[in-house]
């Protein structure tokens, strides 16, 4: 297993992070999966034993569901890997049950300190973005979390290019616990973050943790033109996360990845995995699992390695077309792009 700075903190995490969505299996959760305190230890035993060290989790998993079983699972060896959860999502029917203000910050934090049956969280995200909360609020709690011992550092997860920057400059300001790392759906299905967020990421130091790396499923070879999806499939259906803009580009990608892994003798969803790895800014990829077989074959993509030509098909089949400014600068600002654009215009600029 490889490890890697999660951005410019001191903090070393596994390329693979386990996603504990699956467990549980509350309310809405029950169409991602149900594994209850077996099956997860289990899954949380393999994902040690392959050299996992990050676990993460949020309140908001199966109503708080998924937290505890991790803190089951985890129990008495808290010493092998760090574990991140989320808040800001609604737990419980109050109007101040939801968001980022320090009333609802704190209470979550305890409420996910109890669940977890441990004494710290080592990442704190954000789960999403609070509009209507001071931003100086928000952050002034994190900090005040940090400098209590009960967390260790913050990160967020489906923030925005300008609600990330505005974060990072307002910490900056206030002198406040910053962000190392965002958590944000990407994969070769779903190209977005790349306009914004990984290019901030370069220039600013933040780990990239990537969500749904597999999209939801869709990436690894089940879905294919011109064939039924297998029976209890949650994506082309009812289930819309990630969302499906292109279904014709997304059996291209598909088709191009069941090709790259015949000829490495891999299965589409390493490669898709590899792809990922090999991007700017990415710390590690959170990968969950309802069986210990589907874990084992995604913990397996930590040591497939692509080659230039096989990233090249791959970028061509997925790249979504570039948007204003980014075309313009491709075009005319090429001869001076730094390393924070050319996350974005590397790929797509031909050298001279």
């Amino acid at each position: 297993m490889e490890y890697r700075q999660l951005g410019n903190c001191g903090l070393r995490v596994s390329v693979l992070s386990l996603g504990t969505m699956t467990f549980g299996g509350r309310g809405v959760f029950a169409k991602v999966g149900g594994s209850d305190v077996l099956d997860a230890t289990r899954l949380v035993d393999r994902a040690l034993d392959a050299g996992v060290n990050l676990v993460d989790t949020a309140d908001s998993y199966s109503g708080g569901l998924s937290e505890e079983i991790v803190g089951r699972a985890m129990k008495g060896r808290w010493n092998r890997a760090l574990v991140a959860t989320k808040a800001r999502m609604p737990t419980g029917p109050g109007p101040n049950d939801a968001g980022l203000s320090r009333h609802h910050l704190i209470e979550a934090c305890e409420g996910s300190l109890r669940r977890l049956g441990t004494d710290h969280i080592d990442l704190y995200q954000l789960h999403a973005w609070d509009g209507r909360t001071p931003l100086e609020e928000t952050l002034r709690a994190l900090d005040d979390l940090v400098r209590a011992g009960k967390v260790r550092y913050v990160g967020c997860s489906n923030y925005s290019g300008w609600h990330l920057m505005k974060a990072l400059a307002t910490a900056d300001r206030l002198g406040t616990a910053r962000f190392v790392s965002q958590q944000i759906h990407y994969s070769l299905q779903a190209r977005d973050a790349e306009n914004e967020l990984l290019p901030i990421a370069v220039d600013q130091g933040v780990g990239v943790l990537a969500w749904s790396p597999l999209a939801g499923g869709l990436l690894t070879g089940k879905y294919r033109r011109g064939t039924e999806a297998p029976a209890g499939s949650r994506h082309l259906t009812d289930w819309n996360e990630p969302p499906v803009h292109d279904r014709e580009q997304l059996y291209d990608i598909v088709e191009t990845l069941v090709q790259i892994a015949g000829e490495r003798g891999a299965t589409p969803a390493q490669v898709a995995l590899a792809w990922l790895l090999g991007r700017p800014a990415v710390s590690s990829l959170v990968v969950g699992a309802r069986t210990e077989e589907q874990l084992a074959g995604n913990l397996a993509a930590a040591e497939l390695v692509l080659s230039e030509g096989e990233r090249e098909r791959l970028e061509q089949v997925s790249a979504p077309p570039l948007a204003y400014p980014y075309w313009h600068q491709a075009k005319i600002a090429r001869d001076r792009l730094g390393a924070a654009d050319l996350a974005l215009l590397g790929p797509r600029i031909a050298p001279r």
